[in-house]
């Protein structure tokens, strides 16, 4: 079923308030009155939907009349949908963690932030590292467009929530930050002792953070300092993975151990 992202206060009672954007895209999808559709509330629960009496019509034999209010239904203004069933989201996994992310060039970024949404992460947060090759000028417009990524990756992947796009100033703000969650893990591809699998089998609960590199790597200082701020640093393997692919390859180690893959 297509599914809708609202606000929390969207919902009230037996209905829910749609934007004038999820109005037009109800239109464009030319639902009928007992298709049901999804509705989240992006705190965990999520709705089973049917269009409310404004595009309601007595039967398929009206087809022709409904196309015409469909056509004019909705510009401009919001839509409501009645609520058939109310049930805790079934796409958001037991445990919460947040995946810290170096910028990269090209559409590297597209794909981390895409992936690192369909596997469960809780938020993803950007940062700058030594040896980025590129950071963006304008920042607030490129955790925008990535937002927007997540949005409808959320849709896509029956998210009950959207994970919110962050971008940190520096590295050591970034560090500070995840080594806050009570399993901080620093992905470092010279560390050689720790395995991700033996600091998971370490874990028993508590919330996760994941630290992943540019596409240069992590420079000996920056993995001193990780460890000195109280994050473990482990590695994915003898294989060096491409930046892109290493906050997928830890998060979907991470939610098979716990039960969420």
């Amino acid at each position: 079923m297509v599914r809708f992202f609202v606000g929390a206060q969207d919902v009230s009672g037996g209905s829910i308030v749609l934007s004038a954007e999820d109005a037009a895209h109800v239109r464009s999808l030319r639902l009928r009155p007992s298709e049901l559709f999804i509705v989240c509330d992006g705190m965990g629960a999520e709705y089973v939907c049917r269009l409310g009496d404004a595009v309601r019509c007595a039967g398929d034999s009206e087809r022709g009349a409904q196309d015409a209010e469909l056509a004019s239904w909705g510009r401009g203004q919001g839509a409501i949908a009645e609520i058939i069933e109310a049930r805790p989201s079934r796409g958001e996994p037991s445990i919460a963690c947040t995946a810290y992310i170096a910028l990269a060039k090209g559409d590297r970024l597209d794909y981390a932030v895409q992936k690192s949404v369909e596997l469960g992460a809780h938020g993803v947060v950007l940062f700058p590292s030594r040896r980025c090759v590129s950071i963006p000028g304008d920042m607030a417009k490129k955790v925008a467009r990535l937002q927007r990524i997540a949005l409808e990756t959320a849709k896509q992947c029956g998210r009950g929530r959207v994970p919110t796009v962050s971008a940190m100033g520096s590295f050591e703000a970034a560090i500070k930050e995840a080594s806050s969650a009570e399993l901080p893990l620093f992905f470092y591809e010279c560390e050689e002792r720790l395995s991700l699998r033996e600091a998971l089998e370490q874990w028993t609960l508590g919330s996760f953070s994941i630290v992943t590199g540019p596409e240069g790597g992590f420079e000996p200082h920056e993995a001193e300092h990780a460890r000195d701020a109280g994050m473990l640093a482990v590695t994915l393997g003898p294989r060096i993975l491409r930046c892109e692919t290493a906050p997928a390859a830890a998060l979907a180690a991470i939610m098979f151990h716990t039960g969420n893959l």
